[in-house]
């Protein structure tokens, strides 16, 4: 049964460290929630840990200065673990051969370059056109402000024939930037394998990424798994990973799921319990938004 909280701190001595989502938690991709950043600071005062865990294909140092650009301050949070950092290990450990076919903006080239010390390059990837590739590399969409997944069903086409396994660095189908929903990898990803192509995930729910969430939480103190809590607004992503992943689970639905859970400040009762249904999800806690 999913209690319902009204803030973080009401549980928060339960715990010794917690794995924070970012964009629909911390911030909108515009803005950081003060709440939140807020909720997350006071836990940190009374000893808790906090890893910031995102499904952005961005590596840890992009993610920072992103975070510092939209005022998150660096007392929020101890520890960051990206997908982008997963799916780099396995792109140069050549799971996907050496040169590969980008999809995503320039803002996100960094993926290929910035790696932090955990990450071993034991190959060099090139990256080159379709035609050339071995297989491909999708951070998310070239011009996610106007495109959408129908517009490369010409280019996964043509992967598919030639079989070309494709590494989803961001397993997000969409979010809120601000007051618009975008696309994001995932979504491309699941266009190709409804088409037949091979998908691979890094990020949450997948286990990679907690996988590497582990190593860095080490890195913080020993940290045993029933002293960690998932906080996430995303049901497929952050909930249905927390879960697998045998940790407590607290569900901010006042993010993508806002309107099946009728959230204003907090999720309507009778409209959770008939989503949560729905999903066969069963978050230890829910909460309207973090704070």
């Amino acid at each position: 049964m999913t209690r319902t909280i009204s803030a973080l701190a009401e549980i928060g001595a339960t715990y010794d460290a917690v794995l924070c989502d970012l964009w629909g938690c911390l911030h909108n991709g515009v803005i950081a929630f003060p709440e939140a950043v807020k909720a997350l600071q006071d836990y940190r005062v009374q000893g808790g840990k906090v890893l910031l865990l995102t499904n952005s294909p961005r590596p840890k140092s992009q993610v920072i200065l992103q975070l510092d650009q939209l005022g998150v301050p660096r007392d929020a949070w101890d520890e960051i673990a990206t997908s982008g950092d997963a799916a780099q290990a396995a792109m140069t450990a050549g799971q996907f051969g050496t040169k590969v076919h980008h999809i995503g903006p320039e803002r996100d080239l960094p993926f290929f370059t910035d790696m932090e010390p955990d990450i071993r390059a034991d190959k060099v990837i090139e990256r080159v056109p379709l035609k050339e590739a071995e297989g491909i590399v999708c951070t998310g969409l070239d011009n996610d402000d106007v495109e959408t997944p129908k517009d490369y069903r010409a280019r996964l086409l043509l992967a598919k024939q030639d079989d070309l396994p494709l590494l989803c660095a961001n397993p997000d189908v969409v979010v809120d930037r601000g007051e618009k929903r975008i696309y994001c990898a995932g979504a491309i990803a699941e266009l190709y394998a409804e088409m037949g192509g091979r998908s691979f995930y890094f990020g949450k729910p997948h286990p990679p990424i907690y996988d590497l969430a582990r190593r860095r939480l080490a890195g913080l103190g020993r940290i045993s798994d029933d002293r960690v809590l998932v906080i996430g607004d995303g049901p497929a992503t952050d909930v249905k990973g927390g879960i697998l992943e045998n940790f407590d689970t607290l569900f901010v639905t006042g993010g993508l799921a806002a309107e099946q859970t009728g959230t204003a400040e907090q999720p309507d009762p009778a409209k959770l319990a008939a989503y949560l249904e729905e999903t066969a999800l069963n978050p230890t806690y829910a909460i309207g938004r973090l704070r």
